[in-house]
């Protein structure tokens, strides 16, 4: 996997559950997200990177990225579209406070696969892997 990765918050989303059925509505169409910014390291981050999502104040899931495409909006204000892996993979929750737009998030900061963690967590509902992991007990 890549040495550096992208983390935005999941505006509008309250679980990782919830983001997979709106892509599965969403079927069919290009998975991404379109940001006022372009990152300017797009070959470390198209080398495996990821879009890690914060949800309800934690890190939860990653899409792989794609492709970063340069596009205008309507108002012809120029913008990036984050082609994404229409996979969404949990991650051990980690708390993340707020910001805006996205930053790059080094693969020694992100955190691990749910799959890759015990079976005992990745089995939790994840209410209680959010409280668990606010805690600090995951």
């Amino acid at each position: 996997m890549s040495g550096l990765h992208l983390i935005k918050l999941c505006v509008g989303v309250d679980s990782v559950a919830e983001l997979v059925a709106w892509n599965a509505q969403h079927e069919g169409r290009e998975s991404g997200h379109t940001t006022r910014m372009t990152p300017k390291r797009n070959d470390e981050l198209l080398d495996g990177g990821s879009l890690y999502w914060v949800i309800k104040g934690q890190i939860a899931c990653r899409q792989r990225l794609l492709e970063l495409r340069p596009v205008r909006g309507e108002d012809g204000v120029s913008r990036c579209r984050l082609v994404l892996d229409g996979t969404i993979v949990p991650v051990v929750p980690r708390p993340y406070r707020a910001f805006q737009g996205w930053r790059y998030l080094e693969a020694k900061d992100a955190p691990p696969d749910l799959e890759e963690s015990s079976g005992a967590v990745a089995a939790m509902p994840e209410e209680m892997k959010r409280e668990l992991a606010a805690l600090g007990l995951i």
